[in-house]
């Protein structure tokens, strides 16, 4: 038979290593989240960019006299693209420095070992970089400028 103090300090140790772990699933998870919006995101913004050049070649080659609405549509997908992008980046960073915060809170307390690391998150990278092709795109679009234009 084991010692109580033992026991208690084996169940300690044990509560600590699988806080620290959730955190790790936790990170992981809002990984998934920023994922879904970039993957929105990209949807959004490559659509709205494909009907926009779409129906600009049709103008530029006289098979259709106006095209302002389905480029104002497609405008409207691709700035909806960068805006969802804007704010899923928003949340994301906020999310991680706040979960990085209670981590560094309770390790500091001795409720878990801070001993992982929480490493700039690549999804959000491609997020940034998307971001910056949005951008592009917008300004092309609106300003036939950059080099998406047609």
């Amino acid at each position: 038979m084991t010692p109580p103090d033992l026991k208690s300090d084996v169940n300690t140790e044990l509560a600590a290593r699988r806080t620290g772990m959730a955190f790790q699933r936790t990170r992981l998870a809002e990984d998934r989240t920023l994922m879904a919006v970039i993957r929105t995101s990209l949807s959004l913004i490559g659509f709205g960019f494909t009907i926009y050049q779409f129906f600009q070649g049709l103008r530029e080659q006289n098979v259709i006299s106006r095209a302002g609405a389905p480029r104002h549509f497609g405008t409207s997908l691709v700035g909806l693209g960068v805006l969802m992008l804007i704010l899923g980046i928003v949340y994301h960073v906020r999310f991680m420095l706040g979960l990085r915060r209670l981590r560094q809170s309770m390790s500091k307390d001795g409720l878990i070992h801070g001993e992982t690391v929480f490493p700039v998150s690549l999804t959000l990278i491609s997020a940034l970089v998307l971001l910056a092709i949005g951008f592009t795109a917008m300004l092309s679009m609106g300003f036939q400028i950059g080099p998406f234009r047609g």
